[in-house]
């Protein structure tokens, strides 16, 4: 269903365009291709040339710092693990050793990896930026050409409808403001299965529509469409716009239903892409903002401060192939319907089919069609919001997890760019890491539990004529355990520092900062164990071929109770206790060296249940700890998403669809007129819904009632006449229709709805 205008959309440079038409759009073959015996090395650094030359000099630049980034990854690996392997018992030559070092090296090399990341973001800020940053190209003001259209798409599907329509309402008065909204057009595409949020969603858009016509004295473009087919998830909805009305714009920016960005953020976007015809998409790096649970305000915190900086050295070394995100992102709009259509993987299991983290692919498939992606990670104006406690975040972690492993299987694909064959298996590592350090704690504690009590073997080798005499090097191992730790917290101390540096206050102050930097490390350090079993669940279950149900995100400030806590938490308690009741009786004076990890999984329930109090967050805030400076000076978008959020109208539900008359209007309109269906189903379906009420009446009944506008319109007449069940009275209605006339505007007339446009 789709609610459009009543003309059809004109594009400036080319005539006007039937919203029932859209160019062909190319489906990417994403089948993975043969590896042909090249070496790891030359296969991820080969050059793969493209249709357009993406910034030369930054091309140039890119090889040259990708090996530099390489090398400094290597060689502390190397290092370490030459001191781990000094640490192990000189009878300890198994296979279990040498295992416990191969699992050991890949994960130094990841963590190297990661803290000269954080490296060269630092060195990149107090430089003052990069001189190849996107967002160099062109000057920040100016009207914006009457050429770049921009369609703003919010995909959604069961969200919490008061957010999504507070975020959407703050982010349109911003571009008034910014003096843009002549440029923008905004589509909600709503996936939405729930029948509720579908009556909601109908309801709020057209509030929406009425108040920012009455507020701006425009005819803002806000349009509306719920798919029926709901098919790909979030990729197939934007595909589905694309087809329908890609044609009609020069560019897109995608927005999550937590989104809120700035007019000048959007319209800069729109003049970084006018300079810059090589870029196929530019991501911005969202400010994580608007939750209230301690959990939420330490990942707040974290964003804000050390995000800056592991983002600038991202880009410094990706440059122009970087990440999507998926969101708060702007995209050229002509090879993006051309060359970034995703076809399902091949084959059977958790790992083929749709693809699910389809941003990766996406920008990958569009650095091989020739154009650059682009992280303007100094643009402000990009907000997103966090889960707001840890179950709801390895919830989420679960699809990303999924996601990744099966885009991992795309590195050998044709035409990839080698940094993005890189940022596939960085995707796939990033949970495969989680099993691997499982795996390294498993192997050390049965070498630990093998040796303690074994007698000592003097003569390890053949012929030995001396004896070979145990050695235990404290100081080694302190090394090691300091690099690791150095590696962890230096780059977080930096980034601090770079904060505290440009305006502490906006922290809370300098003593607020570094104590709110030192808990967060320990809360940090209290969790990397808790996620790390999960993550570890989630790769074994995607390798085993468990399937997973992809819902969105509880949005919102929700606390975790105990009850829920010992169900998610609780298997991870009992590791934690087998583990330090083995190492306790076999070689107690190593339990100082698996408190760190042991800690977090003893505590995983109260940490998970306290951390999800939005009492504890509030309390934070008084102290002044995990301060943002969006707090101590909120910018206008998220103040009036947060208002609008507080002060929405009650959400209404089916049942208010079918008896106030106000809405039911709303809703008729977006009702298809002519469903193929029987007049005898037909009328069956009215009177099951008659009979059983509109709380007991099935969800998909219920949804293919508000999608029959001639079943809807008889059971309005029904309900309204002689309501056969007691849910179907007119206390809803009456009380929809006081929120109605409370919330208009006095003295305004009620605007027309906008015609419908079937495509």
């Amino acid at each position: 269903m789709e609610l459009h205008r009543p003309r059809p959309l004109s594009h400036p440079t080319k005539p006007q365009a039937s919203a029932h038409l859209a160019p062909p759009v190319c489906r990417t073959p994403m089948a993975p291709t043969p590896w042909h015996g090249l070496s790891l090395l030359g296969w991820l650094f080969r050059r793969e040339p493209g249709p357009i030359d993406v910034d030369g000099p930054a091309r140039g630049a890119g090889r040259r710092r990708r090996l530099v980034l390489l090398a400094l990854s290597l060689a502390p690996a190397i290092y370490a693990t030459y001191l781990m392997s000094g640490l192990l018992p000189q009878e300890a030559s198994s296979v279990p050793a040498k295992a416990l070092l191969a699992v050991f090296a890949i994960l130094s090399c990841w963590l190297a990896a990661g803290f000269w990341t954080a490296m060269m973001g630092f060195v990149v800020m107090l430089r003052g930026g990069d001189r190849h940053l996107i967002s160099r190209a062109a000057a920040r003001s100016g009207p914006l050409p009457d050429a770049a259209r921009t369609a703003v798409v919010m995909p959604i599907c069961n969200e919490d409808v008061k957010r999504v329509f507070a975020g959407l309402r703050a982010t349109i008065e911003s571009v008034a403001r910014a003096g843009g909204l002549a440029h923008f057009d905004f589509f909600i595409l709503s996936d939405s299965s729930d029948p509720d949020a579908c009556v909601g969603e109908l309801d709020a858009w057209n509030a929406l529509r009425e108040a920012l016509n009455d507020q701006l004295a425009a005819d803002v473009k806000l349009f509306y469409r719920r798919r029926e087919r709901r098919v790909k998830r979030k990729s197939g909805n934007i595909d589905d716009f694309c087809r329908r009305w890609g044609a009609l714009y020069r560019y897109m920016v995608v927005l999550d239903a937590d989104s809120v960005m700035s007019g000048e953020c959007l319209s800069t976007l729109v003049r970084l892409m006018e300079a810059r015809p090589d870029a196929g998409i530019i991501q911005t790096a969202p400010r994580a903002v608007g939750r209230e649970t301690l959990h939420a305000r330490i990942q707040q915190f974290a964003n804000q401060v050390y995000g800056p900086l592991f983002t600038a050295g991202l880009h410094y070394w990706q440059l122009g192939e970087s990440h999507y995100w998926g969101h708060n992102a702007i995209i050229r709009l002509e090879p993006f319907m051309k060359h970034c259509v995703l076809a399902p993987l091949p084959g059977r299991g958790a790992l083929a089919g749709e693809i699910l983290s389809h941003d990766f692919v996406e920008a990958a498939l569009m650095r091989r069609a020739g154009y650059g992606v682009w992280i303007a990670y100094d643009l402000p104006g990009s907000y997103e919001e966090m889960p707001s406690n840890l179950v709801e975040e390895v919830g989420r972690d679960r699809r990303w997890c999924q996601g990744n492993l099966m885009n991992a299987r795309l590195m050998f694909a044709r035409g990839m760019h080698p940094v993005h064959r890189t940022v596939f298996l960085t995707g796939a590592l990033a949970y495969v890491s989680a099993p691997l350090w499982a795996g390294f704690l498993a192997l050390s504690t049965w070498l630990l539990v093998t040796n303690a009590k074994a007698d000592p073997a003097y003569f390890v080798i053949p012929n030995q004529l001396f004896p070979l005499w145990p050695s235990w090097n404290p100081e080694d191992a302190l090394a090691l355990f300091a690099a690791v730790a150095s590696m962890l917290f230096v780059p977080k101390l930096l980034a601090a520092w770079v904060a505290g540096a440009r305006d502490a206050r906006a922290f809370g102050g300098p003593l607020r900062l570094a104590a709110s930097v030192v808990l967060e490390f320990l809360v940090s350090a209290l969790l990397a164990p808790i996620r790390m079993l999960f993550h570890t669940q989630f790769v074994l279950a995607a390798l085993a071929g468990w399937a997973i149900q992809w819902k969105s995100p509880k949005r919102g400030d929700a606390s975790t109770s105990f009850r829920e806590a010992v169900d998610r938490h609780g298997w991870q308690t009992l590791v934690g206790m087998a583990w330090v009741g083995v190492v306790a009786w076999q070689a107690p004076g190593f339990l100082p060296w698996i408190a760190p990890v042991a800690v977090g999984l003893l505590l995983a329930v109260p940490l998970s249940t306290l951390m999800s109090r939005t009492s504890l967050g509030i309390a934070a805030r008084a102290a002044g700890l995990f301060v943002t400076p969006d707090e101590t000076a909120p910018a206008p978008e998220v103040a009036a998403t947060g208002n609008y959020a507080g002060a929405a109208r009650p959400q209404p539900r089916f049942a208010d669809a079918v008896l106030d008359p106000d809405l039911f209007r709303v809703v008729m309109q977006a009702a298809r007129r002519r469903t193929p269906m029987a007049a005898v189903l037909r009328q069956q379906r009215i009177e099951r819904a008659l009979l059983s009420g509109p709380d007991t009446l099935p969800a998909a009944e219920r949804r293919l009632l508000l999608g029959d506008a001639e079943a809807l319109a008889a059971l309005h007449r029904a309900v309204r006449s002689a309501p056969v069940h007691p849910g179907w009275t007119m206390r809803g209605a009456q009380s929809r229709a006081t929120i109605h006339t409370m919330t208009r505007h006095p003295g305004t007339r009620r605007r027309p709805l906008a015609t419908l446009v079937r495509g």
